[in-house]
């Protein structure tokens, strides 16, 4: 763990401790916190840059893809000529996130690239490259003018790296396709990224065109048998950024990307999440990933509360929730210490300050008094109490609310939170409900 990853230390702490905890339980219960354990040991603590391949011809906005994700000039840019030479894994970082991207030299590109090779093909560059590294998903990048145009060689040159990694790894990752340059449809003059204001009939015909282009290369994808069961998306987008000389940003024409962001998040294994939440700063990602961290966190103090432990469990419990806070300020790029933690729980107000540590002890005492009730309603507080701190915690740290919306959300939570998560309930539905009310300063929930 990097000295940037130091805010995840409390949680590491309070994982090892818990675990230490378990050694008391009963076998049965000690399995299921394990297993809660377990999604936040390899989400935060056991956390590696996801590794995407990108496939495709010159010219397609490979190298333009990945500079859209980071939103910054991470990767050079081939304008006239072919710019990326031998294919192999590149580390690219951005405010402590990393991807692992097998930029790949153009398939039927007509010049050689500006960059040295000494493989005799694109396909063999990338052969040697992916028996190095299982990728997490293969990347389809297609030009929206070109989805309709000699995609044969493009389709075969994924299905041999589909047939490298079965050789090599016997894995088959998720396939996504992404058409390009969405932005130089019809009609041109309107602009996808920044449609209010132009007119409607307009904006419809292009994203008809978007809807047709998308369309045409999943169908020709999906005729591929070795590619039909890979294919888990196509998406258009637009990824149009230009830079002065001295590196300032000029233009920043991107449409989609946050959608492409979340896309690829929920086709990444757990340990690949985190690094992509990081490195793309997208808000979405980085509220799922949140949401991920305080419901598994939720659970697993929910089952430590229900545990006949009746006294020691309190510092496990404080140290737990004060984790998941330094983990949800890490994901929003913010460093924060187990004392940083403790300061924003207390910030929340009276109910987490001594409130807080005193429902904990009578949290306790029903254990002690009532031993089958009172681990029920044990289980419930510490249930709706940890998600009412990590709704918080995700407004404060990602969504920039003031400490005092936040407090007024960790109220409204603990009020409206169920005993268990209710499996109905639509997380997106909840997060716009959250955006719209910490929007309005004057709603008092």
């Amino acid at each position: 763990m990097s000295d940037d990853d130091f805010p995840l230390k409390a949680l590491a702490r309070a994982i090892a401790r818990l675990e230490e905890l378990l050694e008391r339980l009963p076998l049965e219960l000690s399995k299921d916190l394990r297993g809660r354990i377990a999604t936040l040991r390899t989400v935060l603590l056991e956390k590696r840059p996801p590794a995407l391949v990108l496939v495709g011809r010159r010219g397609a906005g490979k190298s333009s893809l990945v500079n859209a994700l980071f939103g910054a000039k991470v990767a050079e840019l081939g304008h006239v000529t072919a710019q990326t030479g031998k294919g192999r894994w590149y580390e690219y970082e951005r405010d402590g996130g990393t991807l692992s991207i097998l930029d790949t030299r153009g398939v039927q590109e007509g010049s050689s690239p500006a960059e040295a090779d000494e493989a005799k093909s694109a396909l063999e560059s990338i052969a040697h490259e992916l028996r190095q590294k299982a990728p997490d998903v293969v990347v389809y990048v297609a030009k929206a003018s070109e989805v309709d145009a000699a995609v044969d060689p493009d389709l075969d040159a994924i299905e041999r790296v589909y047939d490298e990694v079965r050789r090599s790894h016997q894995a088959e990752p998720p396939l996504v396709t992404i058409v390009t340059h969405c932005d130089l449809l019809e009609p041109k003059s309107t602009s996808l990224h920044r449609s209010t204001g132009a007119v409607r009939d307009d904006v419809v015909e292009k994203l008809r065109h978007v809807a047709a282009a998308e369309r045409t290369i999943a169908a020709k994808v999906t005729a591929r048998t070795k590619l039909r069961d890979r294919l888990v998306t196509t998406l258009g987008v637009s990824t149009y950024m230009s830079w002065r000389e001295d590196g300032t940003l000029r233009t920043d024409d991107r449409w989609r990307i946050d959608d492409l962001a979340v896309t690829l998040f929920r086709h990444l294994p757990d340990a690949g999440r985190a690094e992509l939440a990081r490195a793309t700063r997208a808000r979405a990602v980085q509220e799922e990933l949140a949401t991920t961290l305080t419901r598994a966190t939720s659970a697993l103090c929910a089952g430590v509360a229900a545990a006949p432990i009746p006294v020691a469990d309190i510092v496990p419990l404080t140290a737990l929730q004060a984790g998941l806070v330094a983990g949800i300020a890490w994901i929003g790029g913010r460093s924060v210490d187990r004392r940083g933690a403790t300061e924003f729980l207390t910030g929340l107000g009276a109910n987490v300050g001594i409130a807080f540590i005193l429902r904990e002890a009578v949290r306790a005492i029903l254990k002690v008094m009532a031993p089958g009730g009172g681990a029920v309603i044990s289980a419930g507080i510490a249930f709706s109490g940890t998600m009412a701190i990590g709704a918080a915690a995700q407004a404060y740290f990602i969504r920039g609310v003031s400490l005092g919306k936040a407090r007024k959300v960790f109220q409204r939570k603990r009020e409206e939170t169920p005993v268990e998560p209710d499996p109905k309930r639509d997380p997106k539905r909840d997060r716009d409900r959250d955006h719209d009310r910490d929007r309005d300063p004057d709603h008092d929930p």
